[in-house]
């Protein structure tokens, strides 16, 4: 907390939150400091959760009915997440697809996840502590808030707009997929109808981008703007910066907590649309009209 006291308390809370560059060739940024939290990132999935799902899968035989109990809080907490989105989320939605659908699903929600939780960790504060020289430079290996970068949450929304159109057309066929452009309405509103469509599969993943982007990026300011007071205030006398810096981190740490929430809400957010968007290029639509209008023919109005 210290350390994100030192770093936050500057003049513009905006400097907290940009970009850290630390190398680059000519004008390209070859490594920033997102990108040193996505390789964590990848590091902690890859190391965590294999280890996480052997305690999770059934033990020997020889352990008797403890072969089905989890064997760690940890890997507990990941089966209650994975089983809710599963059955309580993507099931409803995807039915009979789910399954199929899970991994790519589970890994965007968890992927998403990680990095809105390292954005909670201080790394970044401590690296520019350390070394003061590249706080001045805005240089930094590791640290802050992938997520809270637009190209990175941009990639991301092009990935699930990539699995959303692929899914639908094998699902709807090339020309299914085409009628769905069309709303099932009359010929001469296609015109209208095919651009709007046409622009609103864009506009989805757009609003992915910018929806996880703006959330994450608010927070921090936020954070960041408390602390700015600590360092404003510090001008004024001790009289002054005591109740202020008091006030500024009991503040600071009801936000953090907030942030917390945040931060697994839009990492559900992001896979829940995706799924929903996924489940509307599907037959189940066409299947419900059908269905409501063979009830209607069999119990016509009095």
């Amino acid at each position: 907390m210290l350390a994100s006291i030192y770093t936050l308390a500057a003049d513009n809370p905006v400097d907290h939150v940009v970009q850290h560059r630390f190398l680059n060739i000519g004008e390209w940024w070859v490594w920033t400091a997102h990108t040193g939290n996505l390789l964590l990132t990848l590091v902690i999935m890859l190391a965590a959760f294999p280890w996480l799902a052997r305690q999770i899968a059934t033990g020997n035989e020889g352990e008797g009915n403890k072969r089905y109990v989890t064997r760690n809080p940890a890997a507990g907490m990941l089966e209650v997440i994975y089983l809710y989105l599963r059955d309580n989320t993507v099931r409803p939605l995807l039915g009979e697809r789910t399954e199929r659908f899970m991994p790519f699903l589970a890994t965007l929600f968890f992927f998403i996840l990680v990095n809105n939780l390292l954005g909670l960790v201080p790394i970044l504060d401590v690296v520019l502590l350390a070394m003061p020289e590249w706080k001045s430079n805005h240089m930094a290996p590791v640290g802050g808030t992938a997520t809270q970068n637009l190209m990175i949450t941009g990639a991301l929304a092009a990935v699930s707009f990539v699995v959303i159109n692929v899914a639908g057309v094998k699902e709807l066929g090339v020309g299914g997929y085409l009628k769905h452009l069309t709303g099932g309405a009359p010929p001469y509103l296609w015109p209208l109808l095919v651009v709007i469509e046409v622009a609103g599969t864009f506009i989805k993943p757009v609003a992915l981008a910018i929806r996880l982007f703006a959330n994450m990026t608010a927070g921090h300011i936020l954070v960041a703007t408390l602390f700015m007071f600590t360092g404003m205030s510090l001008k004024a006398g001790l009289a002054v910066w005591a109740p202020v810096t008091v006030v500024s981190a009991i503040s600071a740490v009801a936000i953090y907590f907030l942030e917390l929430f945040v931060a697994f809400l839009q990492a559900f957010v992001f896979m829940f649309l995706t799924t929903v968007f996924i489940a509307q290029l599907s037959h189940h639509g066409e299947h419900d009209e059908h269905h409501a209008d063979g009830h209607a023919d069999a119990h016509p109005a009095h």
